[in-house]
Order: C-alpha cells, then structure tokens, then sequence
C-alpha cells in the first residue's frame, strides 16, 4: 500500500516476475507495474468500476466510512462472504426467518415445516436443538429473538385457533435446557414480538371497534410466568392505539437510543406532544393489568380521562354527547358515510378515554436506559405506510 492507503505490488512478486521473464519481458512487467500503480491511484476508475460491476445507480453514494472508492469496492467485494461452506438441510420446508445470538455462537431458524432449529455458529455448523411446535396448534414459525444475554429465545409463530381461526402465539425456549418457559397470545401474528429486555417481552392483542376501526394493546409479559401451567401469562398493559382505516399495529421492535451521541436526531418531547395534538391516527393509553379488566366495558369514565380536552379545548365527554346530538338532529354536514360516521365516533370515544401515563409502570433506577419503541402502522389504509 502507499501512503494513500492504495493497494501497490509486494517486492516478492515483482522479484518473482524478474526471476522467471527474459530482459525484454521484464521491461514488460515493469510497464505493467508502473500501469498498475497508476491505476490504483486512479479513484475515477475504481469509481466506474465500482457503478459497472454492482450496477447501481449512480446516485448512489459512497459510503462514508469509506475514504476512497477503492476501499468501498473493497469493502463489498471482500469483507461480503460469497463461498459457500456449508448446506443445512434439517429445515423440511421454506425457511422463514434466522436470528442470530449477542454472542455470535449461536443462532436460530424459522420455517414453514413448524419447527424453530437451534444451531451452533462453529467452524462446522451443528444442530443443537430442534423444538417442533405443532402440538401447540401451530400452523408455522415465523420469527425468533435472542434475549440480550442469550438466555432466553423468543419464537412467534402463527397459531391455528377454533374454526380454523389464525392468531399468533410467542414462546419463550430455556436455552439453558431448552425447555418451554411459557406461551404468550399475539394478535395478530405480525406483531411478532419483541425483548423489552432480559425477562420482558412485548406481544400484542387487538379489539375490533367497528368494520374499519380498532384498537392495538401492547403487553408487557413476564417470562417466567410463576405459575404451573405455561399457557397462563404474567401481563401488564403498555400501550392501547387507537386503529383508522382497517390498520393495526404490527412488527414491534425495542431500540436502545442510549448509545447515540446526538438528541438532535429524535423529536424532543414538546414536539412529541405537539405532533400528537395534531394527529387522529393513534391515541396512546396507560390503563389496566389484565386482559380481563382490558375486555369489561367500563360504565364510568375515569376522573383523569374527564379533564382531557379535545383539539378544540371542549372536554372529550361534551363533544361526543355534542356529535351523537348533532346527528340525531340533523345537523351533521357534510352527510357521512357509515365508514366516516364510525372513525369519527372511534376518535371521540378513545380520545374520552385516554388517561396519562403511569410513570410507575416500569422500574426507573439509575441503570436504566431509555428505550424506544417502534412499530409499522398506518391512518390511511390497510397496508402499513408509516413508522410509529
């Protein structure tokens, strides 16, 4: 290399060309040398050369940890395995999804023939474990997490319910002994679920409103459930979002932001509070521990929800009772569609319901980190169009 970093011929090759050429050919070879250097200097060339032979666009730019295009060709060329070393043929059907360990040991695979596959990362590639999940009524296994100290595995798959239903469900594997900690309901599948960190994970459940409305609850589920039976989860409620438009709420990640250097790059939380005034695509709420507490329908409003005011300053209870008024009488205008009327109750109504946070909800000592998290969404159609 030269003292820019360029890649230069080592003395033994040359002295081997020397050694085996005539007089003539080693002026050739010495023409050649001199030829390449002067190419390896040349960053218009390992420019074009990088745009022809990976053919993207050339609005595509370099990358920035990158000081030359010869390093970003060398970075894609060299550092990218492309020799394979090893066929696993344990897997019967598609393989849907693979995850690797913090450690880098080990990692997990997903696929459509039911089963998670646990395999060691070494030299030679091993099956440690083979969990099948068909007994549990699973149609698949689609998705997998290693806890952040690799003690734990976190599996989701899609779960076939009475009347051939499909949900999903999230099992949790002892990668001590590899034995079944617990099941967890997530509705629907693509959730997924998440590690919120080293005992906690997060699933998901969902409550129709009306043909085109719902609401998203995110769970905070234990572990180890503490009790006998696995299909019997430990949960407390994070976060109830309000659904427009047929959308909900699907693969949730956590993110730990901690490390980031720059708070310029997230909204601070006036904005955050601000752009949340503006928006009906979500509302978010704190509310009870249990699924059962979540499904009762409550007969009263809660003190905290009644001084909530609307984006019209008018309290949420007065212009629900105003809206419902409105129509009886009449005097809703323009005319709305019943798809309209619905999304409009539905903001009303968990707009009324929305209550602050419980800053008690989860432990805050001084280790702890803050976290972020994030989810596909959408407020104008089915399929998922923003990030949450």
């Amino acid at each position: 290399m030269d003292a820019g970093g360029r890649p230069l011929l080592p003395d033994s090759v040359l002295l081997d060309i020397f050694l085996h050429l005539d007089h003539v050919d080693v002026l050739s070879a010495g023409l050649v040398c001199r030829q390449w250097r002067a190419v390896a200097r040349d960053e218009f060339l390992w420019k074009e050369l990088f745009y022809r032979y990976y053919r993207v666009s050339r609005e595509v730019p370099r990358h920035p940890a990158a000081v030359s295009w010869y390093d970003e060709f060398q970075r894609l060329y060299d550092t990218i395995p492309c020799v394979e070393v090893q066929v696993l043929k344990e897997h019967s059907d598609q393989v849907l999804h693979l995850s690797f360990s913090h450690s880098g040991c080990l990692f997990a695979s997903c696929s459509k023939d039911c089963t998670v596959k646990i395999w060691s990362n070494e030299l030679d590639i091993s099956l440690q474990h083979s969990s099948n999940m068909r007994p549990y009524n699973w149609s698949y296994t689609q998705f997998s997490q290693f806890n952040s100290d690799d003690s734990l595995l976190l599996v989701s798959g899609v779960f076939v319910g009475p009347h051939n239903s499909s949900s999903g469900e999230i099992a949790v594997i002892s990668m001590e002994n590899f034995t079944l900690l617990s099941r967890v309901r997530n509705k629907p599948y693509d959730v997924f679920g998440c590690w919120l960190n080293e005992t906690n994970l997060i699933s998901g459940n969902l409550h129709r409103i009306g043909r085109v409305t719902s609401c998203s609850v995110l769970w905070l589920n234990n572990a180890f459930q503490g009790v006998e039976s696995e299909n019997v989860n430990v949960v407390k409620r994070l976060f109830k979002i309000q659904n427009l438009n047929a959308s909900t709420i699907r693969t949730v990640m956590v993110a730990d932001c901690s490390r980031y250097d720059s708070p310029d790059l997230l909204l601070d939380y006036e904005e955050q509070l601000a752009a949340s005034s503006t928006s009906t695509c979500q509302v978010f709420d704190l509310g009870s521990d249990s699924e059962e507490e979540e499904a009762k329908p409550k007969q009263a409003l809660e003190p905290a929800a009644q001084e909530l005011p609307d984006e019209g300053g008018v309290v949420a209870e007065d212009g629900l009772q105003e809206f419902f008024g409105d129509i009886m009488e009449g005097h809703v205008r323009p005319a709305m569609t019943e798809m309209e009327l619905e999304t409009k109750v539905a903001e009303l109504f968990v707009r009324n319901r929305t209550k602050p946070p419980e800053l008690n909800l989860l432990p805050t000592d001084s280790s702890s980190k803050m976290k972020y998290l994030i989810f596909t969404t959408g407020c104008l159609t089915y399929s998922p169009h923003q990030i949450g």
